[in-house]
């Protein structure tokens, strides 16, 4: 049936159809420079594969971990495993880096547009809620699902290394795997290309609301104010402990802790009061880090990066605390925001 042709075959006399590689060549060469040039950042223009740097790329893959969409077990298996972590960001940067060459080239081309299919989920799905101003994560994940769908359905086009070896007249041209995973004329169906369009637009319109409120509901944007969450809260006449989570909030900078207060319930006194200057002073042995994002003392209290978790231990209290009375804790942001959190006494 005529309505149901194949969108990327042969013409009459034989040749093969590329005026569809061609449309899509300034997509092919603007992706492809995308993915490599986030290894070119990485590797050549500086050094953000070792953890010991300011600016390691695994304290960027930290900051997703907080609202990541389906993949946060796997984000929280790495960051538990440091080394693992390392070798797995210098897999995924060669990755990007073979992929974007490959693809500016049209070497595979398209091999290569499922691996930016591929690579643009994983950023959809990790960081697709991060954006202060606009949806900046979130758009270059769904770009890239669409970019790659559309050039797997072009291929590669007549400015692409995988013309040449076709116009060559190479056997290896002319078997189906070379077709499919290279370039030239495949035989894929008008109601699959509607399908899989379909299947991209339903993915963009589910995470847009997912991540954002985009379709309907208040729009939300969790990047904007610092949110920390606080658990396992527990004092005694001379210690008090507690963890901190920041889920929320911009993450190029931290949250900035400038008071720690401790209140008795029932008469509202406090018993408990540190300001920046005293938690800046804090000694490095009562701050137990989780991830790669490390909470840390600084010049005005402490600093909380988006997704660190960490367990404070402060040691050195003189106190007297009643057990009959109940006890919350406040942790005070330099931007005026107060997390309370009911603390358990210890005997």
């Amino acid at each position: 049936m005529t309505s149901d042709v194949s969108v990327n075959t042969k013409s009459n006399s034989g040749t093969w159809r590329d005026s569809a590689g061609l449309a899509v060549l300034p997509i092919r060469l603007v992706v492809g420079w995308t993915y490599f040039s986030a290894f070119w950042r990485r590797i050549a223009l500086e050094n953000k594969l070792d953890p010991d740097v300011s600016g390691y790329v695994g304290e960027k893959f930290n900051h997703f971990l907080p609202q990541a969409l389906g993949i946060k077990p796997i984000i929280v298996f790495l960051l538990e495993h440091p080394d693992l972590l390392k070798w797995s960001m210098v897999v995924f940067t060669v990755v990007e880096g073979v992929t974007g060459l490959c693809l500016m080239a049209g070497i595979l081309t398209r091999a290569m547009s499922v691996s930016v299919f591929l690579l643009a989920l994983g950023i959809l799905l990790g960081s697709g809620w991060l954006g202060t101003t606009c949806l900046d994560e979130w758009q270059i994940g769904i770009l890239g699902i669409s970019a790659g769908l559309t050039l797997f359905l072009a291929g590669g086009g007549r400015y692409s290394l995988d013309h040449v070896v076709v116009e060559r007249n190479c056997g290896v041209a002319e078997s189906c795997w070379f077709r499919w995973l290279a370039s030239g004329p495949v035989d894929v169906r008008r109601r699959q290309v509607l399908g899989g369009a379909a299947a991209v637009l339903i993915i963009a319109l589910c995470t847009n609301q997912y991540f954002h409120g985009g379709l309907y509901g208040p729009l939300r944007n969790k990047s904007v104010a610092p949110i920390i969450e606080v658990s396992n809260a527990r004092i005694s006449d001379r210690n008090l402990r507690f963890t901190v989570y920041r889920t929320e909030g911009v993450d190029v900078y931290g949250s900035f802790l400038v008071g720690v207060t401790v209140t008795e319930s029932e008469t509202g006194r406090a018993v408990v009061v540190l300001r920046a200057e005293q938690l800046s002073s804090l000694p490095a042995h009562s701050i137990t880090n989780r991830y790669i994002a490390a909470v840390k003392t600084g010049a005005y209290g402490v600093i909380v990066p988006l997704g660190a978790k960490a367990e404070l231990n402060i040691d050195g209290l003189d106190i007297r605390i009643d057990p009959r009375h109940h006890y919350y804790l406040s942790l005070a942001d330099v931007s005026g925001a107060v997390w309370t959190q009911a603390l358990q006494i210890d005997d």
